[in-house]
């Protein structure tokens, strides 16, 4: 039985020219597409990936005047200007803490459901042979959420650098949370220029 003996004329052009199509596009996908055209767009996405690596490096390069500025700095001493805590003795030091931190809480005081600093004491460290004396103060906040992290955010940028340690944060009934932390900066070494 043969298939063109139940269309008419019409339906065999037609599926002729279906079946030619069909022939066409599997003809394209099997020797044009696959050997020709992938590999162009491969070559195509790398050749995009390469540009936007070219424009990182263009960026970089274009930033090496600042960058020669910023090291020569860091190479005179620059780097420890201001990064230690202005006083040169640990009681004074560890007042000083104890004021800057006062001061960061009540900045932010009245921002959200507030903040407060119920306690604060110095701790004693022995820093035994290391090079730089550490000096640290615990403080106990009671802060709202927003509040707390903005404190959080003040301790720790900025200079002189301060460090958060041993933070402990528990959920009060009132929705407040209340915070335990270790504050700590360092001495400039003796000798040091300021």
């Amino acid at each position: 039985m043969r298939i063109d003996a139940h269309m008419t004329p019409a339906q065999s052009r037609a599926a002729a020219l279906v079946l030619a199509l069909l022939a066409l596009a599997g003809g394209y996908f099997l020797l044009l597409h696959w050997w020709f055209v992938a590999p162009l767009m491969q070559v195509d996405g790398q050749m995009q990936d390469l540009r936007e690596i070219h424009a990182k490096y263009a960026a970089a390069i274009a930033e090496r005047p600042v960058l020669e500025k910023r090291v020569a700095q860091l190479a005179r001493g620059g780097a420890t200007v201001g990064a230690f805590l202005g006083a040169s003795d640990p009681s004074a030091a560890s007042a000083d803490l104890i004021q800057r931190a006062s001061d960061v809480v009540a900045a932010h005081a009245r921002e959200g459901s507030g903040c407060s600093m119920p306690s604060k004491m110095p701790i004693e460290e022995d820093n035994g042979k290391e090079p730089f004396r550490r000096v640290s103060v615990s403080i106990t906040l009671d802060c709202g959420m927003q509040p707390l992290a903005a404190v959080l955010h003040d301790f720790e940028r900025g200079l002189p650098y301060l460090f958060v340690d041993n933070l402990t944060i528990a959920r009060a009934p009132d929705g407040r949370v209340q915070t335990q932390l270790t504050l700590s900066g360092y001495l400039r070494p003796t000798g040091a220029a300021p």
